[in-house]
């Protein structure tokens, strides 16, 4: 049936036809409706059998009822398509139509609606379907955060190129209070620290956070389960916030950082547009000046600003900052090797013998190395900031180390002697270098299998210039026999002579053919 305001349009179109007289057209042109339109308004009204001072009288339900039951009548008695069905066909395949739909449906109902008409019930199907649950947020329940797409820039001071770089913005569901700063990326430690930044400006921490499934959060995105970042879920253990991350393709979880984000780039970027900086420190002077003012101005719709909001709103209920601000950490799961150490950031920290060939956990900070199994410490480093560097413990050791391990140095020297002497001598230096005599048994290991690859005589020949360059490492002895160099070791160094080289024979005699007779 037609909506309310198309009974006013009909009530208007009998009164312009009966009391004014008017032609079909000029009503057309007055009410904006076709004239076939008001035709069928008017042969309606003649078919009801009643006059226009007995139509006049009757209500909008009741001159609804008279003049359109009998047409919605016959539709009742014809089947109706099942819309939900045909909405989710239309959304889940580029490749259907709504033509190919209404064709099916015709084929097990002849009887069934036109085709115009079965699109006009399904969007009207359609807007009933997409409706919009309104969120309401309680003040320091929720914080939205999410990244703009639009970005700022900076420029390189040697290069005079323009850098992109990220905006990160958060909003405060309630109070709308917003922050907002500039990173180098989206990346894990931007992300974690950004959110640390934003909670001591806040100078609280809300219940519940809302973020984007960008990687730096979340790991695997899912609608129901997603799976979080080890990292960033110890952040917010540590702050004692609920992540809740938007689903896929579903920005109106986080309207309000939507709605923040947007007026960041009007607010920030618009106003930083023409500016030219050259550090991030430098930019995120500027924007912590215009987010201070954005916060202090007063909003539209209220007569308050987004920092008294806050303070009446979000920030009595949410959480207090802990003491202490949260340290970085970075996780990596190694395998222990055979030597009973783990490889971290390029260097190398020992661990309980006992869990060689293990998988372990290491929580990575600015100035510690902790190795966790099965979610009980085992060993705790201090960081080296050299690369390729052994860090090993005494009591990380085995009490006998020949028979608890397989791997010692009287067997890695009696395999290097069955290569040669050259290689055996290698192995010695290498081993002995080492602190620790254990430190050196994966880089003899790694050299004594290159004979698997390259065969025992050119690992001899090798380890003879390795010897005399002193290449303890097994990437300079691999690159001696990618590059063939083991083969030219008895070389005198020069360039053999072939017809395509040139040499000094070759100059003389084309000098001496070059001169003049007298």
């Amino acid at each position: 049936m037609p909506e309310r305001k198309s009974m006013r349009r009909i009530k208007e179109c009998l009164r312009l036809h009966f009391d004014s007289g008017l032609s079909q057209n000029v009503i057309a042109g007055a009410l904006k409706v076709a004239r076939s339109t008001v035709w069928d308004y008017l042969r309606r009204a003649k078919q009801s059998g009643q006059s226009w001072e007995e139509l006049r009288k009757l209500s909008d339900e009741e001159l609804e009822v008279l003049l359109f039951s009998r047409r919605d009548a016959k539709e009742q008695s014809r089947p109706v398509p099942d819309w939900e069905k045909v909405h989710k066909e239309l959304h889940s395949h580029s490749y259907i139509t709504m033509q190919l739909l209404w064709e099916e449906y015709l084929g097990n109902h002849p009887d069934g609606y036109s085709y115009p008409r079965y699109c006009v019930l399904y969007r009207e199907w359609a807007k009933r379907y997409k409706v919009y649950k309104r969120q309401r947020h309680i003040g320091g329940e929720k914080l939205f955060v999410d990244y703009s797409g639009k970005k700022p820039h900076i420029r390189n001071i040697r290069t005079g190129e323009d850098q992109a770089v990220e905006l990160f913005v958060m909003a405060w569901g309630a109070s709308h209070y917003i922050y907002a700063e500039a990173h180098e990326s989206q990346q894990l430690p931007d992300w974690t620290m950004g959110h640390r930044r934003g909670y001591e400006y806040f100078g609280c921490v809300p219940h519940i956070e809302v973020d984007d499934n960008l990687k730096s959060a979340v790991t695997k995105a899912c609608r129901y389960d997603p799976d979080l970042n080890t990292t960033f879920t110890e952040f917010a253990e540590y702050y004692g916030v609920a992540i809740i991350p938007a689903r896929p393709k579903a920005p109106k979880d986080k309207a309000k950082v939507e709605n923040a984000v947007l007026i960041a780039q009007r607010w920030i970027l618009a106003r930083l547009r023409n500016r030219v900086f050259y550090s991030l420190v430098e930019l995120n002077r500027e924007i912590r000046i215009l987010v201070e003012k954005l916060n202090d101005r007063p909003m539209q719709k209220l007569p308050k600003s987004r920092r008294r909001l806050f303070h009446e709103l979000d920030k009595p209920n949410a959480l207090p900052l802990p003491l202490r601000p949260f340290e970085y950490r970075e996780w990596y799961y190694p395998t222990v090797a055979f030597d009973y150490h783990v490889e971290v950031d390029k260097n190398f920290y020992s661990v309980p013998w006992i869990l060689a060939s293990r998988t372990v956990s290491v929580r990575l900070t600015k100035n510690t190395v902790e190795v966790l199994h099965k979610g009980e410490r085992v060993a705790l480093h201090q960081r080296s900031n050299s690369a390729h560097h052994y860090t090993t413990l005494d009591e990380h050791m085995p009490p006998a180390h020949q028979k608890h391990i397989e791997w010692n140095p009287t067997r890695l020297y009696k395999w290097a002697e069955q290569i040669g002497p050259n290689t055996h001598k290698l192995i010695q230096k290498v081993i002995k270098t080492k602190f620790h005599p254990q430190q050196g048994f994966r880089p003899a290991v790694g050299i004594l299998r290159l004979a698997k690859t390259y065969g025992n005589q050119r690992l001899e020949s090798a380890a003879a210039i390795a010897l005399k360059y002193t290449f303890l490492r097994v990437r300079q002895i691999r690159d001696l026999l990618r590059y063939d160099k083991d083969k030219g070791s008895k070389s005198d160094g020069t360039v053999v002579n072939t017809q395509q080289v040139r040499g000094k024979h070759y100059y003389a005699k084309q000098s001496s053919q070059q001169i003049l007779p007298l």
